[in-house]
């Protein structure tokens, strides 16, 4: 059954760097279909400030045929090893809305056991370049919105040069995070999320857009020396 995996490691600066222009995940690795290297950034911080892009950081999201793939690539290839020891969460696919080149959704869903279980979020873009302006006015609201959600656990953005684009998000309940994107928080000013959505609607900022809901089904390793983002597994 194929599952996909979410990771986060610190490199060193060159190191990350490197990574970036080499793509250290080779498409011919046994088991893969698909994988995104990126950088991550904070969410809802300024654009010009040194937290927006973290080039130590980096955020790996793959698809694999079974999870014996990806077990094999952990212990047997060198990137693997090194992704080994930072945080990465198993996830099970549930739903998505719109389509992005590269993965090949499961016809087979998951489910999850109650609204009230917990789930991860996962967009990635690919970005028109002169709509950027305009993603970022409507899109600043939104990573505020996420970041200071008292339903998340973890949340973060990240990038790939040129004009990929994604976030991620762990949220304590299903009902915590469609709450938010109908714009039923009780937070100030939950409607940032379905505006922006609307103002998308409109005229797109992307190529390519998804949106990817998963059922969280193994967490592993620590991330800035926390663990258990995910208390219930």
């Amino acid at each position: 059954m194929s599952i996909f995996s979410y990771h986060l490691i610190e490199l060193p600066f060159f190191e990350a760097v490197r990574r970036i222009f080499s793509s250290p995940i080779s498409k011919d690795t046994k088991g893969l279909v698909h994988s995104e290297y990126m950088t991550t950034m904070t969410l809802g911080s300024s654009i010009f400030s040194p937290s927006r892009i973290l080039i130590g950081q980096v955020a790996v999201f793959i698809q694999w045929k079974n999870e014996n793939a990806l077990e094999s690539y952990l212990k047997q290839d060198n990137f693997g090893r090194t992704l080994a020891k930072g945080w990465h969460v198993r996830l099970s696919f549930i739903r998505e809305w719109g389509k992005f080149s590269g993965f090949n959704l499961p016809n087979e869903k998951d489910q999850l056991e109650s609204p009230n279980s917990p789930v991860v979020a996962v967009t990635i873009a690919r970005m028109k370049p002169l709509a950027v302006p305009r993603f970022i006015h409507w899109g600043k609201p939104v990573e505020k919105l996420v970041k200071e959600h008292p339903g998340t656990t973890l949340s973060l953005a990240s990038v790939k040069f040129p004009n990929t684009v994604s976030t991620f998000s762990i949220w304590k309940s299903e009902k915590e995070m469609t709450d938010m994107v109908h714009g039923y928080s009780k937070v100030e000013k939950p409607k940032r999320h379905s505006k922006a959505m609307q103002e998308r609607e409109r005229k797109d900022f992307h190529f390519e857009f998804i949106t990817l809901r998963f059922k969280p089904l193994a967490e592993f390793g620590k991330w800035k020396g926390k663990s258990n983002f995910i208390p219930i597994l």
